[in-house]
């Protein structure tokens, strides 16, 4: 998310940007909401972290931009969203939180995915040889190792089988990397914050990681009722770094919708 409302932009000198009585008003400049306005700002970050480290992918940067995005806003009060009456925001309104471009010069650690990964997603998705062709523009792989497990930053578990008794309990896992991009070394803890009627495990909680690029596996698992009246429960899943500044935080969905819906 990022800084969308009310924004002084660019405008077509031709195009007027307010009428006044039966007038006309034309201006070089209008204000404008929206996430025409909010994307350019993500753009402009993501340009920056390119250009201060070029050898990231993508993912990195994406990982980068949403791991220290904030969640709370200039009054160390949780994000409000409009629509749900100016209560705390949700990860599916705000997603990850409000970019923060000084943090992401500086993340810590990363979920970065590689094309094999994509790969992978594509041939779990049931894409045909034929099509992944089309996609990559090169040779499909043998698909024999499909995932729906991307290495992503944010975790959602879809709770939906409405043919399990009411005692029982499912739980999803999901399995991550973690590569370290700070220097030396550095030993990260995890935490989860409550999430009413669900448990959700760290193993291992805690990363240690002796030189810079290292890379991690951990596995996440997110328990609850197979059939329960919370349809969406949120959290949060936290490494932070023993002695130093960096927190890496990755959003936590549980909910009952259906993929279909």
């Amino acid at each position: 998310m990022a800084s969308g409302d009310l924004v002084l932009a660019a405008w077509p000198p031709n195009v007027g940007v307010a009428r006044l009585n039966e007038d006309l008003v034309f201006s070089n400049f209008n204000l404008i909401s929206g996430t025409s306005m909010a994307c350019p700002h993500v753009s402009g970050v993501a340009a920056l972290l390119k250009a201060t480290y070029p050898e990231w992918s993508l993912a990195a940067i994406r990982s980068a931009l949403m791991s220290t995005s904030n969640t709370i806003d200039n009054t160390e009060s949780p994000i409000k969203g409009t629509g749900a009456n100016l209560r705390p925001a949700r990860p599916l309104a705000m997603g990850a939180g409000h970019i923060n471009p000084n943090k992401a010069l500086d993340p810590g650690l990363m979920y970065d995915v590689t094309v094999e990964d994509y790969l992978n997603l594509l041939c779990a998705l049931k894409f045909t040889a034929q099509q992944i062709k089309i996609i990559t523009k090169s040779s499909p792989n043998n698909c024999s190792n499909p995932s729906l497990d991307l290495n992503y930053l944010s975790f959602i578990a879809y709770f939906n089988d409405k043919n399990a008794k009411s005692s029982s309990r499912t739980v999803k896992e999901f399995q991550r990397t973690m590569t370290h991009v700070g220097e030396g070394s550095s030993t990260y803890i995890a935490t989860v914050t409550p999430i009413k009627g669900v448990k959700v495990t760290v193993e291992p909680d805690k990363l240690v990681f002796m030189a810079k690029n290292e890379k991690k596996i951990f596995k996440l698992s997110i328990e609850r009722p197979s059939q329960t009246a919370e349809a969406v429960s949120f959290g949060h899943l936290t490494w932070e770094v023993i002695g130093g500044k960096h927190v890496v935080k990755s959003p936590i969905v549980a909910t009952s919708y259906s993929l279909e819906t």
